[in-house]
């Protein structure tokens, strides 16, 4: 079984690469599921329903968020009717949204995703290392693939989820910090991991946005509005291949797309269609 994670996707660019590029990914790198983390969809922060609905339309199969996963309030009624969308499992009961979410590829294999917030220089939350064992609980005994999404913000936050988790789950994968890390690895016990998976938008600015408004601010306190940037836009993202018999990873690669390779993504889904025609 092969799993994508795209990282943060960020505002209008971040979804148009994520829209134009997914099935022609699949196709490609004959995925079985990709799922993204898409809490900066809405103009850098947030995600609202119309955008829940384009990624899904795309061919993304299930949505994790982050920090801003209630910054456009919306979102709410979408977290709790949806079956394909996750909030953070360490966030309090009543807070929109399940737990994890039970995805079903296209042979009939099911996986689970849970989405995680991380300590380190966050908000205040409960402890994610108790809630990924309450969760896991949680989850069917036949269901042997697991993906955690960390978001995180410290890499020691995310090495040690990774070590907690070895063995138990399929990966843990971080985001949150908009860099990929060189760090992909599969752990003693089985688990894939990398400390951030990396950002899907505009990579020519300052973490998604506008390079001369966040170095004003940061310069002089003049408030600006911080506009999401629109040079060089890339999909960042990681591979990993499960062991659908035990559940453990036995690769896992980083994934960049750069704006210049879409098309021939899209060409790739076209000869396909025509394949299946003939």
């Amino acid at each position: 079984m092969r799993i994508l994670l795209i990282g943060d996707v960020v505002g209008k660019p971040g979804r148009q690469i994520v829209c134009r590029a997914v099935r022609g990914l699949i196709e490609r790198e004959k995925l079985d599921l990709v799922i993204t983390n898409a809490e900066n969809c809405a103009g850098g922060s947030g995600l609202t329903p119309a955008n829940y609905r384009e990624i899904i339309a795309a061919g993304v199969h299930g949505i994790t968020l982050g920090d801003h996963i209630y910054r456009r309030r919306e979102i709410s009624k979408i977290l709790n009717s949806e079956k394909n969308i996750v909030k953070l499992a360490n966030f309090p009961t009543e807070a929109p949204g399940r737990e994890f979410m039970l995805l079903t590829t296209s042979a009939g294999e099911r996986v689970a995703v849970i989405s995680l917030l991380g300590r380190v220089f966050m908000r205040p939350v409960d402890c994610p290392w108790k809630a990924a064992d309450r969760v896991l609980a949680q989850i069917p005994d036949d269901v042997k693939a697991i993906l955690v999404d960390f978001h995180a913000e410290a890499t020691s936050d995310m090495q040690l989820m990774g070590r907690y988790l070895d063995g138990r789950v399929s990966a843990v994968l971080g985001t949150h910090t908009h860099v990929p890390t060189a760090d992909e690895q599969i752990f003693p016990g089985g688990t894939a991991f990398q400390c951030d998976v990396g950002m899907t938008g505009p990579h020519e600015s300052i973490l998604g946005r506008r390079i001369d408004r966040v170095s004003e601010t940061t310069r002089t306190f003049n408030p600006t509005q911080f506009e999401v940037a629109s040079g060089d836009v890339r999909l960042h993202g990681t591979i990993v291949e499960v062991d659908v018999e035990t559940g453990r990873a036995t690769a896992v690669r980083r994934l960049c797309v750069r704006q210049e390779e879409v098309e021939g993504l899209e060409k790739l889904v076209a000869e396909a269609a025509k394949g299946e025609e003939n």
